[in-house]
């Protein structure tokens, strides 16, 4: 079985067998939406989409961040995030019609790359990390499709699961999950994710290869 098709994401029987772990982004997730605006969070205006790569390997997508509504809606929220840097404003409800999101959630990165091509003219492609961790190929594979994606203005959508430790040492843990990498630095090795389900903590950074590893049995969209 195709390995993106493999595990099925935050769906209602994953939240109960995962008990305190999922506890935090679970209720998160059921926090209305919360936008933030060009100010607080990235700017969102066309004229970021492009700005240079700043002497440090940094780059960023404008962006308009949104929370998701209820615990299945992670795959409409960051492919709304993504899109949102396209300057195109999608309500979560469309999107999540057009991905056939059900309270199982979304069925793979292939179904999000699907919805997002139809607003971007055909940008953005599905990859697969097949294997349980991810090898160093495909930690730079990641690396370097970040890099492409976000210097074109184009945010990535990853499909996750498990947990993962981010750059202050704080550990994100769902048993199935979507979110948006919207920002890098260090040249890539470095990666901002916009969390949909954590409106309390929309952004911070990760390490690509533990980013990779997140994924690692699924896929992204970028």
């Amino acid at each position: 079985m195709n390995p993106i098709f493999r595990r099925s994401m935050l769906s209602v029987a994953g939240l109960v067998m995962s008990g305190s772990v999922v506890a935090g982004p679970a209720v998160a997730a059921h926090a209305a939406p919360a936008e933030r605006g060009p100010v607080e969070g990235k700017p969102v205006s066309s004229t970021t989409k492009g700005n240079g790569k700043s002497d440090k390997g940094e780059r960023r997508t404008g962006y308009r961040y949104e929370a998701q509504p209820n615990f299945f809606y992670c795959g409409p929220a960051s492919a709304r995030i993504a899109l949102s840097a396209e300057g195109r404003t999608v309500s979560q409800d469309e999107l999540a019609r057009k991905l056939g999101t059900t309270e199982n959630g979304t069925d793979s990165a292939i179904d999000i790359t699907r919805v997002l091509n139809e607003y971007t003219g055909g940008k953005y492609r599905t990859t697969e990390i097949r294997d349980d961790v991810a090898t160093r190929e495909q930690v730079e594979r990641l690396r370097v499709d970040i890099r492409a994606a976000v210097d074109d203005g184009r945010p990535v959508v990853a499909n996750i699961l498990g947990g993962a430790v981010d750059v202050d040492g704080v550990e994100h843990s769902y048993p199935g999950h979507y979110l948006t990498v919207v920002e890098y630095k260090d040249d890539g090795n470095t990666v901002l994710i916009a969390d949909p389900a954590s409106p309390g903590e929309p952004e911070y950074w990760m390490d690509v290869t533990e980013l990779a590893n997140w994924i690692a049995g699924r896929g992204y969209s970028s």
